[in-house]
């Protein structure tokens, strides 16, 4: 009775691991293997942690910065001076006794005028001036600020065009590698499936032994191309955590899949008149030339005058608590007679200037063969698809045809094998098309700087 009981609990026990142990495999088997992740928040989680995108825009805040420092120049500049002289100097004292208020008809003697006493002088003002005209200096310098803000912000739109690009080009890479391996499982599970055919039409004498040897040499090699798919597949997945800036190890699934997508596409001239208005680095450039020529407005205005008011309160008493009130207000112009050198500065801007409207151009140029480059290799891209598309289904179909004829004995395995390969090597081709047209298409919105978002590419 007792060994019965005993042999209950154990093998009560047993189902208890066994079944928790099942239930454990069945989570595992469930449980994904990374986050699933959108293309669009791939792009954001990348722009969010690009160190990159962190730097410029901490210069873009520097840049700001020193525009609106640029004009704050425009406002009047107000000053406190706190001034306190002990001095027997007879000029001091004779006019410090008169700010003071405190002059009388005794410091009109010789001795008080030749030889004072030392006296005290606390002298507290306020100064302001505002410039009025300064020889464009004040607003050379504004509009010099604000090209360099609008260089930062343009450097900024470019680099978040470009990391859009490499977060397409990763997530896409995931999902061209994803489909590879799925090619090649398949393609392995194909040649199991005709090695076991073979082996068994072996057994009943129908084929040579040579016939299963070439197709287990054929299982071999697909069956390196899946590991190897595999690894390309890690590889993928790796890019696109560092693009995104996440950690190497960790995994993310990818959503959507490679298909046949329709691009609207512009003509070439209208894609380049955008790429002329719209591209951040070319318009770069073109601010480059507005900057020097501010220069030349500026170094043109050292033949004017500077013209500025100011305006002044203060009060002077010999100790800090008593004091007499004074004011004064004016204006200031002063005129560079003679300055050897401004003839010389403005050759210079003018030159600088004509520097910079030629690297313009030759961007420009630049931009137009980038333009043309991603237009055509986009339509390489487009015809290759079809082509591929049309590839693979005569390539299905001959494999077809090639098995009906081996299995009545009319072509030889060599045929067979033959086909096999074509068809895996065909629809890799046809994946590798899809990629490159997606990514062709990225490249030239790329290319005319309208790369601004990834609704065209969402799955």
């Amino acid at each position: 009775m007792e060994a019965s009981r005993i042999s209950a609990v154990f093998i009560l026990v047993l189902w208890l691991f066994f079944a928790s142990a099942g239930q454990a495999q069945q989570a595992a088997v469930k449980a994904p293997q990374g986050d699933v992740i959108s293309l669009a928040e791939a792009v954001q989680l990348a722009l969010e942690q690009s160190p990159q995108i962190q730097s410029m825009r901490s210069e873009k805040e520097a840049t700001r910065a020193r525009f609106d420092s640029a004009r704050s120049q425009r406002l009047p500049g107000l000053q406190f001076n706190e001034t306190y002289i002990h001095s027997n100097n007879p000029v001091f004292v004779f006019g410090s006794l008169l700010e003071q208020g405190r002059f009388g008809p005794h410091n009109f003697e010789l001795g008080a005028l030749n030889q004072p006493g030392a006296i005290s002088n606390f002298r507290s003002s306020l100064d302001l001036n505002l410039p009025v005209f300064n020889r464009f200096r004040i607003s050379t310098e504004i509009e010099k600020a604000r090209l360099l803000d609008e260089q930062a912000a343009a450097d900024i739109r470019w680099s978040e065009q470009q990391i859009r690009f490499q977060v397409i080009e990763a997530y896409y890479g995931v999902l061209l590698a994803r489909a590879a391996r799925q090619v090649a499982q398949q393609a392995v599970a194909s040649a199991e499936a005709e090695v076991t055919r073979l082996r068994n039409l072996r057994e009943q004498g129908l084929v040579v032994s040579s016939d299963l040897l070439s197709m287990e040499v054929q299982l071999a090699e697909f069956q390196q191309q899946e590991i190897e798919a595999e690894g390309d597949e890690r590889v993928a997945q790796a890019y696109l955590s560092t693009v995104i800036s996440q950690p190497l190890e960790r995994r993310h699934r990818v959503r959507g899949q490679l298909d046949d997508r329709d691009f609207p596409v512009r003509s070439e001239s209208e894609l380049i008149g955008q790429a002329l208005q719209r591209r951040p680095d070319y318009l770069k450039t073109e601010m480059a030339v507005s900057q020097r020529e501010e220069e030349i407005r500026s170094q043109k205005g050292q033949f004017l005058p500077d013209l500025n008011l100011f305006a002044n309160y203060g009060l002077s008493g010999h100790n800090l608590a008593s004091g007499s009130g004074d004011f004064a207000v004016g204006a200031r112009l002063s005129f560079g007679l003679f300055d050897p050198g401004r003839s010389s500065r403005i050759r210079e801007s003018i030159a600088l200037k004509d520097s910079a409207r030629s690297h313009a151009r030759n961007y420009a140029n630049q931009v137009r063969l980038e333009v043309i480059r991603a237009l055509q290799a986009y339509h390489s891209a487009h015809r290759r698809l079809a082509v591929a598309a049309r590839t693979v289904d005569q390539a299905t179909e001959t494999l077809r045809i090639v098995k009906d004829r081996h299995g009545v004995g009319l072509t030889t395995i060599t045929e067979v094998l033959r086909a096999q390969t074509t068809l895996v090597r065909t629809q890799l081709n046809l994946l590798n098309a899809q990629y490159q047209h997606y990514l062709g298409y990225a490249r030239l919105l790329l290319a005319t700087g309208t790369l601004l978002d990834t609704t065209p590419f969402e799955p």
